[in-house]
């Protein structure tokens, strides 16, 4: 289930106030939630991941800079969408942001409608990603249920193998073969081989490789 826009959180990070207060007048003014904070050290601190939403962000800062902060969420595995703001001589940098899959970037000045699509396209992203997120954890989940020899069944059943060519590989009977297949159904709410493996790949493309 794809998460609802009215539950977007859009996070602005400007060390300017005059710029940072624009931004979130102009973005409550249409009806989005905001947080705004004055670096990227307070934006870290306080940020709560699990809505959908965005990240509105200075590329030069004091202290840690709109990159840097790119880079530590990218490590974190952090999937929030970033539209950067940048001053003029900036586009370099902008590119290299867009290189590490920056949403977006708006040169200043810049007009209020652009940054309001720019803001839209980055939640929507952002919604995507999220939904895949929780696709892929409810996978994982069924798929834990799996005993290590249901498990070896399961790849073998996704991959199209029929349970004659299961059971000799795994050098156990068709029958004992067709017990687990009916376990593994069973456990993942599956009803076919296909089924099957489109949950396992939602979990981990690399198990069928």
């Amino acid at each position: 289930m794809t998460p609802p826009l009215d539950r977007a959180l859009i996070h602005i990070v400007d060390d300017d106030e005059a710029l940072r207060r624009s931004l979130v007048f102009l973005l409550d003014s249409v009806g989005w939630r905001t947080q705004a904070h004055t670096s990227a050290e307070a934006f870290l601190a306080a940020y709560q991941p699990g809505d959908p939403g965005c990240l509105v962000l200075d590329i030069r800062m004091p202290g840690m800079s709109g990159l840097e902060l790119q880079q530590v969420l990218r490590a974190q595995g952090r999937t929030l969408p970033i539209i950067f703001i940048t001053g003029h001589g900036d586009v370099s940098l902008a590119v290299q942001a867009m290189k590490q899959e920056a949403c977006d970037f708006l040169e200043k000045p810049f007009r209020d409608q652009v940054l309001l699509d720019a803001v839209t396209q980055a939640v929507r992203r952002s919604c995507r990603e999220l939904a895949a997120e929780r696709r892929h954890d409810q996978a994982h989940a069924l798929l834990e249920r799996l005993s290590p020899r249901e498990r070896e069944v399961a790849l073998r059943v996704a991959h199209g193998l029929p349970n004659k060519l299961i059971a000799r590989e795994l050098d156990i009977s068709e029958k004992t073969v067709h017990v687990h297949r009916q376990h593994v159904m069973e456990k993942t709410h599956t009803g076919s081989a296909a089924e099957l493996a489109r949950l396992m790949l939602r979990a981990d493309p690399a198990d069928l490789d």
